[in-house]
This record gives structure tokens, sequence and C-alpha cells, in this order.
């Protein structure tokens, strides 16, 4: 017995004994012995370090280790102490290390050499992801950016939520999301990370249920949930229901389940009549959204005068494997309305004008939405009480709308002012323009330094910097500045610039008729002064803000085009003047199918070589919108074989044209690819001199050859667009448009020529026409060039001439923003149009309109321009035909106008 107590008296004492000799075990003592040294623990000792070393590193450097710990050679430290445990929770708060211990290895003296020993974290070296998409994959590999990071359970578990927060926002609420490790054998202490995904169905929403609405209906409230959307089938088919049986809406949202009932001709004609179907807005749900749309909806309350309404309470519960019912509770509270309206603190401006700006009379129903922005800003109006002040350089204008008393239904609201100092413009700077000169940029600024600060000059130059198109028109941000003691302000226009060089290339092989395409260049941005510049080529000279076009069309051998223009819009450098120079050939050919020479002449041409000089200028009066434009262009008219095909008597010859151009315009749209707001009119003329008044020799019995050697007419042209937002989103524009032109001549002598007429019906596009010396105007649901006179009579004896002297046309077209993205625009449209095309006065008819209706969208592409396909449905036959033109498709590239 005594012998077994000293045996384990022995052991314990030896285990206590290895305890006080070391601090920690290294895992390499086995391949690199150390002398471990006698340590008294009980009694800590002042040694100075000689020597620190760090093992059991793959990936991390050794010396940024050490120094990491905080311990340095020379340092004198105690052993144990805190210098060592320091060190330890210094080198674990990095995160980078999975365990670490401090050794002792050797003691001489007062010197003590140390070793770290440590184990370090694995990296991620690479992600990866099952279940999704490459689009959903590309989308998540940004929001999950964690390849080269240390792996730690905080890392992984941000990385998960991240993905299953994308999938929320997604509308699958019942994503589950898997992670898993493996271990990456190609690079040292790496891990591959793996997601997999499974999505499961989207959730849909069965049903909302409004209740405690009694003064707005169901409808309307559903109608400000923006994003929070019924599925359609079912929520129609249980309001179609409920009132046809006459039962409770929420019985019948409680016992029908996806039932459908055998069809009545009543059910049939209340779905026909109310049933309307949401195109924009499917019926997921996301939480976010639904956060917001609630807001909008107590918005919209508060805009109908129910100043105290509120969301008692709302429940979002499962109704089915994939669906949801949500229940809104709405407190609506009694109608307000305005009573007494006060201003106080005002100088500058009496009662009388602040009340008129205001815009809000007492009696006036409550409405929280209309009175901020008649007090702060009206983009649909841009005239408000704040722009009296901030147009004339009270930048620092503030007005505190305070309801001071409510009596029953009715507020009275103080409007409580602070006028402050009137601010000068210091200074105007710009930046983000790499590839735009800054003068480019500066021109077009109309808010300088010196002049007092104008709210209205600060809007349209930023509508101006966007209509050079060189910049994204979202991002244009001015970064105001103040400085309240010097009443000044400094503006910085911060600028993003985009690609807006457009390149339009498209074609193929016809055949017998050869290549079939287009190849254009248009360089937005030019500078003729950097051609010696090479930095500044991008591929070609930029910055200076001259646009320079070439442009080849083909249809195999039976068309080409060729055309080049260049534009200095100012000309000078002081002024708007915008100085342009163009030349264009064009040559159309009759097509000889059984001749081996492509190009063959034999059977007739018709050649248009011109060019063209311009000058325009902006103009300040009757407003600064407007501009004048003049241009004189020179044009030879050749043809072979071919007169007859646009109702000359004679089929060769030769005619000329110098023509005098004047256009007036007023343009003030906010954006020219996807306008919102403002209008855009012109009226231009063409006039040539009056030859045969100047030509005794010429009559009325004159051959053709003689009365069109110089051509004579004068043609007025007629453009106007209006764009006003819808349902209070500019995402729903609404674009009215009307064209109409007339040709006419000086006298009887030659009467109207058969040239510069227009051909109307189809694109509207040059491209798919081919009518050479004529003006095109599209009219969608119609066939290219259908609506024109004397169509059917070309090529015979006595052909009636070719296109018609006076037409109209209307446009009405509603608009939807799907995205405003500056590398690719794209929006929706639904149209209705109706135009004509008369071949004389007599026959003249305003009223007598051929009409379609379709639908179609575009896509803008910096580096290609405006693209679109329109699905247009004729009402009406084309002339000489008995039946409906009906559905026909068209591309369009290009802005349209007409």
């Amino acid at each position: 017995m005594k012998r077994s107590l000293l045996i384990l008296f022995c052991l314990i004492w030896a285990s206590s004994a290895m305890a006080q000799i070391r601090l920690g075990q290294s895992r390499y003592s086995s391949s690199r012995p150390v002398d471990i040294m006698e340590l008294n623990y009980s009694k800590p000792q002042t040694y100075r370090i000689a020597e620190i070393k760090a093992v059991g590193l793959s990936t991390l450097d050794e010396t940024a280790i050490i120094s990491l710990s905080g311990l340095k050679v020379d340092d004198r430290i105690e052993v144990p102490g805190e210098a060592i445990s320091g060190a330890l929770k210094k080198l674990w708060n990095q995160g980078i290390i999975g365990d670490v211990k401090i050794l002792v290895t050797k003691i001489e003296g007062e010197d003590i050499s140390l070793l770290l020993d440590l184990t370090e974290r694995p990296r991620f070296s690479r992600v990866e992801f099952t279940g999704v998409n490459k689009t959903q994959e590309s989308e998540l590999r940004d929001k999950v950016n964690i390849r080269g990071r240390v792996v730690r359970e905080d890392v992984l578990n941000s990385a998960q939520r991240n993905i299953e927060k994308y999938f929320v926002d997604k509308g699958f609420l019942n994503a589950d999301v898997r992670v898993a490790q493996e271990r990456d054998t190609t690079l040292p202490n790496s891990v591959r990370l793996r997601f997999d995904v499974d999505t499961k169905s989207k959730v849909k929403i069965n049903e909302i249920r409004i209740l405690g609405n009694e003064e707005i209906a169901d409808s309307k409230v559903k109608g400000k949930l923006k994003k929070t959307k019924e599925h359609a089938r079912v929520s129609v088919f249980k309001d179609v229901y409920s009132r046809l049986t006459g039962a409770n809406a929420s019985d019948v949202a409680n016992s029908l389940k996806y039932t459908e009932p055998t069809s009545t001709e009543e059910v049939k004609t209340y779905i026909n009549k109310n049933f309307k179907l949401n195109f924009f807005a499917g019926s997921k749900y996301i939480p976010k959204e639904y956060r917001n749309d609630k807001d909008n909806v107590i918005n919209f309350y508060q805009s109908k005068g129910f100043r105290d309404a509120k969301i008692l309470e709302d429940s979002v519960y499962k109704y089915g494997q994939d669906e949801i019912n949500i229940d809104i509770n709405i407190e609506e509270g009694k109608k307000y309305y305005y009573r007494n309206i006060e201003f106080s603190g005002n100088f500058i401006h009496p009662d009388a004008v602040l009340k008129a700006k205001l815009g809000i009379q007492k009696g006036d129903v409550y409405d929280k939405e209309k009175l901020d922005k008649r007090l702060n800003y009206d983009p649909t109006k841009g005239d408000d009480v704040s722009s009296l002040y901030q147009d004339d350089g009270y930048l620092f204008f503030n007005i505190d709308p305070v309801e001071v008393n409510v009596v029953g239904d009715s507020i009275d609201m103080e409007m409580r002012i602070f006028e402050g100092p009137q601010v000068t413009v210091n200074s105007v700077n710009i930046k983000g323009n790499e590839r735009t000169s800054d003068h480019v940029v500066m021109r077009e600024i109309r808010i300088l330094p010196g002049q007092k600060f104008n709210r209205a000059l600060l809007v349209r130059t930023i509508r101006e910097l966007s209509q050079l198109g060189y910049f994204d028109p979202e991002k244009i941000n001015p970064d105001l500045r103040p400085n309240f003691e010097a009443a000044t302000v400094d503006i910085t226009f911060e600028l993003e610039e985009r690609p807006n060089d457009q390149i339009e290339l498209s074609g193929g092989w016809g055949g017998f008729y050869g290549f079939v395409g287009t190849v254009g260049l248009v360089f937005n941005n030019f500078s003729i002064k950097n051609i010696g510049n090479f930095d500044k080529w991008d591929p070609l000279p930029v910055g200076d803000g001259q646009k320079l076009s070439l442009r080849v069309q083909a249809n195999g051998k039976s068309f080409q085009n060729y055309s080049v223009s260049l534009t200095e819009p100012w000309f000078g450098g002081k002024k708007p003047n915008a100085l342009s120079f163009s030349f264009n050939h064009s040559v159309q050919r009759q097509v000889d199918f059984y001749n081996s020479n492509p190009l063959s002449d034999d059977l007739g041409f018709f050649k248009i070589t011109g060019a063209t000089v311009g000058l325009a200028r902006r103009v300040t009066w009757p407003d600064d919108y407007f501009s004048i434009s003049n241009s004189l262009q020179f044009q030879i008219y050749e043809f072979d074989q071919f007169g007859t095909s646009f109702g000359l008597s004679y089929p060769t010859g030769k005619s000329n044209s110098i023509t005098f151009n004047n256009t007036i315009s007023r343009n003030n749209v906010d954006n020219p690819i996807y306008p919102r707001f403002g209008s855009n009119f012109m009226l231009s003329t063409s006039l040539t001199p009056p030859y045969a008044s100047l030509n005794k020799n010429l009559n009325s019995e004159s051959t053709d050859e003689e009365k069109y050697k110089w051509l004579e007419y004068h043609k007025w042209m007629f453009d106007a667009s209006i764009y006003t937002p819808l349902f209070g989103s500019t995402k729903f524009v609404a674009s009215a448009r009307a064209h109409m032109g007339f040709l006419g001549s000086y006298g009887d002598k030659i009467g109207i020529i058969p040239l510069e007429r227009f051909v109307m019906g189809g694109d509207g596009m040059t491209f798919n026409n081919f009518a050479l010396g004529q003006e095109i105007i599209g009219l969608r649901g119609y066939e290219n060039q259908s609506i024109t006179p004397g169509r059917d009579s070309r090529g015979t004896v006595d052909p009636e001439p070719y296109g018609g002297i006076v037409y109209n046309k209307y446009v009405m077209e509603v608009r939807f923003l799907v995205s405003p993205n500056p590398s690719a625009t794209i929006f929706l449209l639904g149209f209705a149009e109706a135009g004509n095309n008369w071949g004389s006065y007599k026959d003249f008819n305003p009223y007598d309109l051929k009409k379609s209706a379709g639908f179609g969208a575009r896509i803008f592409m910096p580096a290609f321009g405006l693209l679109g396909v329109d699905w247009g449905y004729g009402f009406d036959p084309i002339p000489g035909s008995t039946q409906r033109s009906g559905p026909q498709f068209h591309f369009t590239i290009g802005q349209q106008f007409r």
C-alpha cells in the first residue's frame, strides 16, 4: 500500500515539474529538436529577447507575423508575463491564425530565444455555385466576394445571408442555401467553397385583403401597392365570384381554393368589362418592396385629405405551398381641408404673391404631397414658392409649413419662412470629363461666377449637359458648397462620361443583288484640332464636340448611298453657331436579271449628287429654347430611262436645284433618348428661286425638259411633339405628335414638280424605301410607300406624278421605361396613329385618315443608336384595295421624327 502511494506521488510530482518546464509543446519538436530549458513559474524572471522565430506558416510572411506579435529582439520581458499573453492576443485578433503557441527554445543567462508555433488558417481559393443560372451566378459573385479571404465562420455566415437575401429580393422566399467546403489540392493551405442553391418556386401573392377602408375603394388602395400585386387570375376570379353571388369578399377568400366554376355568360360579361391585367408587375412578394408600398398607401391617403390615416396592423401568412395572403387593416380617420393659410418671416415678397404661387385655396382638400411640391420644387411646372427666392439668389431660403390649429375637419397652416442672404456664385467647376475638353462643357453652363445664384439656370444647365449626349443624364450631379458668412456658393458639376460614338452595321449577301446592308460611323465628339495629337485619339481624335458622320448604304446593285457630314456646334468658339457641311451621292438602278454585269446601267438609273452648307444659331426670343437654322443646298438629279418612274413624260434627262432652307424650332425636352417632360416644335421651309418668272422663254407650252432643268418649288413642313408623365411617375410618359407637309409652286407656268413629294407608309426609313428625291413619312400598320398617290402608275406611258403634295399625320404613344441604364436604355410603347397623303389640294381632306394601332419596343445602345421593332394593325385599306391593311411588323434604326 505504501509502495503504491509512493509511486502515485512521484507521478503527480513529475507532471507538475513538466508543467513548470515549458509554456507549450511544439509539434515540430520531433522534426526540429530543440532544448527546452527549465523555468520556474512561481518566480517570473526578466529576460532579453535574443531571437524570435516562427514556424507553421504556408502563405504568410514570417517577418510580418513576428512584427504583428509586438515582440522584438532586444526587448526585455518577464517570462511568463503580460508581454507573452499580449502577443498571443494580438496574433489571435488578426483572424488569420487558427492556433498559436509561444515556446521557449533556449535560455543563456539573461537571453531568451522564443518560437512562435502557429497554425495558419486556410484561405478560400475558389467559389462555385450550383442550382443557379449564369446571370444569377454573375450577380452572386459580386455579392459574395470572398475569394482569397481567410476561412472563418462569420465570413461564411455573412456570404450565406447575402445569397439568401438576394433570392428573397427576387421573390424566392423559400430558397435553401447550403455551404460545402473542400480542400483545394492545387494550392497550398486553400479551401474550395461551394454554395448549393435550391431556389424552389417563387412565392406569389394569392390575395391582398384591404380591411377598414370605407372612403377609398379596395382597387385604388391596391393600385398604390406598386410592387406588391395579387396573382391576377385568382384575384379577379374571386372578385367576379363575390360580385355575382353577393358573397362577402372575406368569405370568398376563405372558401375558394382555385376551383374553376363552369363558365357563364354573366361571368364572361363581367370579366370583359372589369378584368385589367397588370403587364408590368408580377405577383411575387418582396419584403423590402412591401414596406415601401405600405408607405405609398399612407401617402396616397394623405394626398386625399386623410391626414391621420395609418395602417393599424398587417399580416403576411401562408396560403399554399408557394403562396401567401396579405391582410392590411387601415384606419382612415377623417378627411381634412385647408382653412387659414398665413405666412410669417417674409420680407422680400408679400403674402399675396406667395399665396398666388402656392396655388392652394381655403377649402381645398388637405394634400401633404402637393403642399410639399408647391412649396419646394414642382418638376412638372417649375413654378413654386421656392423658385421665387432661389431664382433670385436666396439659396438659403427655407419654408416650414406648421399646422397651428386643427378644428374639426379644418386645418390652419402657418408658413414660416427664413429668407437668408442673397448668394453670389463664387466658382463653377467640372470633374469627370476625361475625354471631353473643358471648354466644350463650360460653354453649356448657364450659371456663371459673379452671378446671383439661380436655381432655374442650374436646372437648365443639367438639361443642356444631358443634351450633349456625352454624359450619363441620370448621373449629372451639381455639388453645391455654400458659405453662409460670405454669402457665396461654389458649384462643381460631377459628370460621368459614356460612349456616344455610334456604329451602324447591318447586312448580308443578297444573292443576285450582292451585298445588302449599311455601314455607318458617327463620331459625336470629334476634334479637328486634335488630329495631330495622338493622345486624344479614341479611336479618332476626340474632345471638341464636333460631329463627323460617314455612311454607306446598299441594296446590292439596285441602290447605293454614300454620305459624309461634319458639324462644328460652336463656330468661332464664342457663340453657339453651328456650322455644318455635308455631301451626298445616291444611285438607284433598274435591275437587269439577265445581264452578267452586276452594275449594268442598261435598264436605267437615277442619281442624285448634292452638297449642303448650313449655319444654325440659338436665339433668346421669344425664349432661349428657340433656334434658327439656315442652309444652302445644291443638287443634281440625273436619270436615264427612269423619268417615268416618278411621273415625268421623258425617261432620260438632268435637273438641278438650288434650295434655301430655313428652320425655326423650339426644343425643351429633358432627355433626347427618353423624354419625360417638355416639347419640340419645328417649322421648316425650303425655297428655290422662281426660275419661271426669271425666264421669259418659259411657259406652260414648254417641254418638261425645259420646265424641270432647274427645279422650282416651295415646301413647308411642321412637326410638333409633346411629352407628359402619367400616373405621377416618370416611367410612364404620353407622347403626342403632329406632322404635316405642303408642297407648292410659284405659278402655273411649271406647276408642282414631280420630285420632292411625300411618300407615306411603313417604318419611314430611307434605307427600306429607296425613294430618291422624295420626303419619306412613316405610318405603322401599312406597307412601305403604300399610301402614295401615283403608286400604281409608275412606268406607264402617261404616268401620274409619284408622291403626294400634302400630308397629315397624328400620333399618340404611351411609353413605359423598362431600364434607364445608359448602356442599354429600354422602353416599351403602345401607339395609335392616323395619316394620309394627297396628290392634289382639291382632294385634301384632313379628316380622311388611315388609322392604325399597335405596340413596340425600343433599345438605345451608345454604340448602335436607337433600335426598334413595332407591330401595327392597319384598320383601313390602302389606295386601290378593298381589304384592311391588317397586321404589319416594322423595324427601325435611329430616331424616327416623322
